[in-house]
């Protein structure tokens, strides 16, 4: 992006936002975040192995037990072929959510946000930026969990290419929407209530079997899961069978990422500007 559409979107968000919300440097908590885990690599290379595990558990065992899941457009595929592009997304979920809830303590505890809106930073540069970060970490591990799938013979199409951009897609909007919770949250306490939400759209948004099987007011409430979509995205772009829903799903996403950044950027300036 050049200098000029950088300006450009710049002086857009300006007269859109609240007057004094957005500055154009939410890139200086991203740095911030950058060099602090620089000196703590072995927590971010931690992560790529929850993912791996599970994966080589289907592999191995659950591989024998379904030889066969008949995946979108009728495609036949291994069971393990039909749950990793859903694991892939999933810990763009977790991985989100973990990073996202470490902002309670940077806005309760170590009064990080309130150094920083006494810089020309804004509240929306504070909700850019670690939104950008979380989703820069999630990154990582797609792509890690991608050259596993890779390896292991589960990309067939170059459509698969996608499964990252997807995982990046669910990484903002779940990074957007926990933000938001993390602002209404009084005690850590309180994180139980963000685990009862994400360990059932984990277990029950169609990552190890297709939502279609439910009861019509359970599928009701799975489709409305962020992961449900992210899941349909990924499962579709891996078998390289495109539809019209494919546009809904990516919309869904956008919609909770926009009203995620909003919220944030409003709940940050009540709590630390009223």
């Amino acid at each position: 992006m050049s200098v000029v559409d950088t300006g450009r979107r710049t002086a857009v968000l300006q007269r859109v936002l609240p007057s004094g919300s957005y500055a154009g440097m939410a890139r200086r908590l991203v740095e911030r975040s950058a060099l602090l885990y620089a000196r703590a690599w072995m927590v971010l290379l931690s992560g790529i192995f929850e993912p791996l595990f599970y994966v080589l558990a289907f592999q191995i065992g659950f591989g024998a037990l379904v030889p066969v899941v008949v995946g979108p457009g009728g495609v036949e595929l291994s069971y393990v072929a039909f749950v990793a592009p859903a694991l892939l997304v999933a810990s763009a979920m977790n991985g989100a959510v973990s990073e996202t809830m470490s902002m309670f303590y940077k806005l309760r505890f170590d009064g990080l946000y309130d150094s920083v809106l006494a810089t020309p930073l804004g509240t929306y540069d504070v909700a850019l930026g670690e939104l950008t970060w979380t989703v820069l970490r999630s990154g990582l591990y797609a792509v890690a969990f991608f050259g596993v799938m890779a390896t292991m013979g589960l990309v067939t199409t170059p459509w698969a290419l996608l499964l990252v951009p997807v995982a990046l897609l669910v990484s903002m909007a779940f990074a957007a929407i926990g933000m938001v919770c993390a602002t209404l949250l009084r005690s850590s306490a309180q994180f139980e209530y963000i685990h009862l939400l994400v360990v059932p759209m984990f277990l029950f948004s169609g990552t190890f079997f297709p939502v279609d099987r439910y009861p019509l007011p359970l599928r009701v409430i799975a489709e409305l899961s962020p992961l449900y979509h992210g899941v349909e995205l990924a499962r579709t772009f891996s078998v390289g069978v495109l539809t019209p829903s494919l546009l809904g799903h990516t919309a869904y996403l956008l919609a909770l990422t926009a009203a995620g950044l909003y919220g944030t950027s409003r709940r940050i300036g009540k709590l630390l500007l009223s």
